[in-house]
């Protein structure tokens, strides 16, 4: 089983959406399809399988994946261009087995936890790191953000040293911020009429002498549905309503997170180890990019369950038509030579 098998096996597991490694193997020997196009000439062992997925591959994956998200970038138009940079972050647990030990999340549960960056201009996955369950959100901050892009990001994320530091580095921010945080007024920004926005105006950020923020940073606040939101942000070129839309935009890797766990099945174990997850999560990963830049060449469209049904449908019909041609070379007549017979001598 070299690289190529390794990765065309993975789309094939989540593009078919299998939920267990002993499906997927079984799918490698009897389908048709599979056996012709994805698995191996001389098929495949389960430990040789499993070997391959909990400890090869991972280096390659990686290249794969970066190749193919600045392909999609070069594919996909930015839809909020005029709003910068934008890459949403979040984490999502993923439910582990207890032999998973290093999984660790309380007493008794397992779990892991993927760390991922979002291009929502694109609607396409960027960067993604693993971890244990109980590991902290913000300093994956930093490794996903690239200098002059804009994290959009939740309220588990709000850290005063954290956003001094990515102030810093020129990295922005749109966060929301607990209600009750203490605001020190440095400016009070001009509000919008008729808006939902009541709140714009320069502050530092926490309580004096314990976690006040060294930066002046900007807090908006809005309300929608009878909501308040408050959201602090280092975004100065944006207008108050603007800052408001971007933090609405953070919904679309909730959306990412759904859509990729429903219909690719990603979070369905085939690896034990942690280099094995992340071998998994990358196919995932790779499988969504495909069909991003898929759906947006052929169908001019964004990543859909309809073309994901079609392209399965057509699985099944190659599937269908690989073994009829089978049926038939086997039933069809042999065609070999008849024996000529001698011809007698007169006797003369």
């Amino acid at each position: 089983m070299n690289f190529d098998d390794q990765l065309k096996t993975l789309i094939f597991f989540h593009l078919e959406e299998f939920e267990s490694g002993r499906e997927l193997l079984e799918a490698l020997d009897k389908n048709d399809f599979a056996k012709e196009c994805v698995a191996p000439p001389k098929g495949i062992k389960k430990s040789a399988f499993f070997e391959a997925i909990n400890n090869r591959g991972l280096e390659q994956l990686g290249e794969v994946f970066s190749h193919l998200v600045q392909e999609a970038i070069g594919v996909i138009p930015a839809e909020y261009a005029h709003l910068g940079n934008l890459v949403s972050i979040d984490g999502s647990l993923i439910d582990a087995v207890l032999s998973m030990e290093w999984a660790d999340y309380r007493s008794g549960v397992k779990k892991a936890k993927a760390h991922i960056g979002f291009d929502i201009n694109r609607g396409i996955p960027r960067k993604i790191y693993l971890s244990n369950g109980k590991e902290g959100e913000r300093p994956f901050v930093e490794q996903i953000i690239a200098k002059g892009e804009t994290a959009v990001l939740d309220r588990g994320y709000q850290s005063h040293t954290h956003f001094d530091q990515w102030q810093t580095d020129e990295k922005h921010f749109v966060c929301r911020i607990k209600e009750n945080t203490t605001k020190t007024v440095v400016k009070e920004n001009a509000l919008p009429e008729e808006s939902i926005v009541f709140y714009d105006a320069i502050v530092l950020l926490g309580t004096k002498g314990i976690n006040q923020t060294e930066k002046e940073l900007r807090v908006v606040g809005y309300r929608v549905d009878g909501n308040d939101y408050w959201v602090a942000t280092s975004r100065h070129d944006l207008t108050a309503e603007q800052v408001a839309q971007v933090y609405k935009l953070r919904w679309t890797i909730e959306t990412f997170f759904g859509w990729w766990k429903r219909h690719l099945k990603v979070y369905h174990l085939i690896a034990r180890s942690e280099y094995g997850l992340m071998v998994q999560l990358l196919g995932g990963m790779i499988t969504y990019l495909l069909l991003a830049i898929y759906c947006r060449q052929q169908h001019g469209e964004p990543v859909n369950i309809k073309r994901v049904r079609e392209l399965r449908h057509q699985i099944a019909n190659e599937a269908a038509e690989i073994q009829s041609q089978e049926t038939r070379a086997r039933a069809k007549p042999s065609k070999s030579k008849p024996l000529k017979r001698k011809k007698r001598r007169a006797k003369t």
